[in-house]
């Protein structure tokens, strides 16, 4: 019995031929799926908090989530989630299966190979998927910064028309995407990197005690379910310490117009300069990061969990 690392590129003619790219997708998507609608609640209240919404910033994480469903009702935690599930199926089917084909294409056809191809494939995986789904991301967030009694926009449709008429088209819908691209790279990167490398340690070294072999081809060795979880969750926790600052400076460059001191946030460095000599670092920089830890742990280890189940489900090992 061999681990799944060194086997990978043994396939069966099926899985070669008969849609795989498109198996692949789907996987992805699923996962993306399953690991946000399990952390929704925690997103919203998270958004508020970064962005500073003046019905919240005076709460802290735990707080906010009892005052949310007091002011808007339980399906107020759930807000902008109709788009997060319309974004979050490409998002999730790109970023997979672009790192399984930015790996190959670093090993084979660049001879870059070890645990750093998996570090700039998942950069690269993460920005590619960053780009093709941006628009929604920020009409996502725009409905979940929404207050009930406070409503700009009434809906998806109507949001990408306001944003479009209002804030320079096209352009519009792109603002902040270069500090979200400067965060995702080391965010997608370290995620993917440390959930690899965890993987094929462990299936390397006690290959009997943490692996089994794969429903779909009993040569491959995957990781056993709870194994899967808790790597996952750690890959999430050292991916997001390191580029969290980038994503509140993302967040704040998303919601633009909407925020009172919205002509402070025009760039990068500037939205970062801005909160920190206005909030410092840990109500400023680091707002909201013990909420990030309790939704990105549990998002990673099950969008990792489901991604690697579903590669059994529709044959990709």
């Amino acid at each position: 019995m061999s681990s799944e690392a060194a086997v990978s590129s043994i396939s069966s003619p099926p899985a070669q031929t008969d849609y795989y790219w498109l198996r692949s997708f789907v996987a992805g998507g699923v996962a993306g799926c399953c690991a946000k609608t399990t952390i929704a609640p925690l997103d919203r209240v998270k958004i508020l908090l970064q962005a500073q919404n003046p019905h919240y910033k005076h709460l802290g994480v735990f707080a906010t989530l009892k005052a949310v469903p007091k002011k808007e009702g339980y399906l107020g935690l759930y807000k902008g989630n109709g788009a997060m599930m319309v974004r979050i199926f490409p998002y999730g089917a790109i970023q997979f299966m672009a790192f399984d084909n930015y790996k190959k294409v670093l090993s084979k056809r660049l001879g870059i190979s070890g645990h750093i191809h998996r570090l700039m494939a998942g950069s690269m995986a993460g920005m590619t998927a960053v780009i093709c789904t941006y628009p929604l991301d920020m009409v996502r967030a725009r409905l979940a910064f929404q207050v009930t009694g406070d409503h700009r926009y009434t809906g998806i449709a109507n949001a990408f028309h306001t944003i479009y008429l209002k804030e320079g088209g096209l352009k519009g819908f792109y603002r902040g995407l270069t500090p979200t691209l400067i965060g995702m790279a080391p965010y997608a990167g370290f995620s993917f990197f440390t959930f690899g490398t965890l993987k094929s340690l462990g299936l390397k070294h006690f290959p009997e005690s943490l692996g089994r072999p794969s429903s779909d081809n009993p040569d491959v060795l995957v990781l056993k379910t709870y194994v899967n979880l808790l790597c996952g969750g750690v890959a999430g926790a050292i991916a997001q310490t390191i580029s969290y600052p980038l994503d509140v400076a993302r967040r704040r460059m998303q919601l633009g117009a909407i925020l009172p001191d919205s002509e402070k946030c025009v760039s990068l460095s500037k939205t970062l300069s801005y909160v920190y000599k206005e909030y410092g670092v840990k109500k400023g920089l680091y707002r909201g990061l013990s909420l990030n830890y309790i939704r990105c742990v549990p998002s990673q280890a099950v969008a990792f969990t489901t991604y690697e189940f579903m590669k059994q489900v529709l044959h990709l090992n």
